[in-house]
């Protein structure tokens, strides 16, 4: 084979691998769409207050956690340094 038929080939196999590519990735779309679609459909609506529920608020630095709280933390540190030497 010439350098130039090697070349074409190469273009074409180029081709026709990008052409795949982007067929696979109409058609991925095309389902994800139609998928969208039917849950759309089928699914109850969903309230905005259902979805924004509120945070709850961080506890500030200055609250301390309880004694059993404390007590569990203290323990479990015993147990790692215990189990590590």
């Amino acid at each position: 084979m010439t350098p130039s038929e090697l070349l074409l080939e190469g273009v074409e196999l180029m081709l026709l691998g990008m052409g795949f590519v982007f067929v696979f990735l109409v058609l991925l779309v095309g389902v994800v769409s139609l998928m969208s679609r039917l849950i759309a459909t089928f699914a109850p609506p969903v309230s905005i207050s259902a979805v924004a529920s509120p945070v709850p608020s961080a506890r500030s630095a200055s609250q301390e956690p309880d004694a059993e709280t404390l007590a569990a933390i203290q323990s479990a540190i015993a147990q790692y340094r215990a189990r590590r030497g």
